[in-house]
């Protein structure tokens, strides 16, 4: 059976940090959805969504076996909907493992065919954020080191 996996996230941006952890998820699943989503607890984006789509899925025009795609629902009904078993999630530190444990049990009781598969980010994209990188371009900062596509 195909190992299908969903990445999911609000991804405004979408950085080099979540480059790392869908390339590395490409050693272990057959095909990873990157699943850009609307966060409900987030007013607005910063980058608009369709742009953001459109640049991530420039950076895997010759990638194979990755897709991006646009959601507004459950992350576990997604799931269900491209008979994906698995779910992505990158852990910067134990406050992230805090929030995704959570998440994922949540997901777990929702669709109980899901399991959650952590990886922690590589040292050196630890401390991005994508928090941190709206803030610094929304001040004139350059951000180009830290995205794998241009602003």
């Amino acid at each position: 059976m195909k190992k299908i996996a969903i990445f999911p996230g609000s991804f405004d941006p979408y950085t080099l940090g979540h480059h790392d952890i869908v390339m590395r998820s490409l050693n272990l699943f057959d095909e990873v959805i990157i699943g850009i989503g609307y966060n409900s607890t987030k007013k607005s984006r910063y980058f608009e969504i369709d742009d953001m789509v459109e640049k991530v899925k420039s950076v895997y025009e010759n990638t194979p076996g990755v897709k991006v795609i646009v959601y507004n629902e459950l992350t576990s009904t997604l799931a269900k909907k491209h008979n994906a078993q698995f779910l992505i999630r990158g852990l910067r530190n134990t406050t992230d493992f805090e929030y995704e444990n959570t998440i994922s049990q949540m997901n777990r009781y929702l669709n109980a065919e899901l399991e959650t598969v952590f990886l922690i980010t590589s040292p050196r994209y630890a401390a991005i954020s994508s928090t941190i990188i709206r803030e610094v371009h929304r001040f004139g900062g350059d951000v180009a080191e830290f995205l794998p596509y241009n602003v």
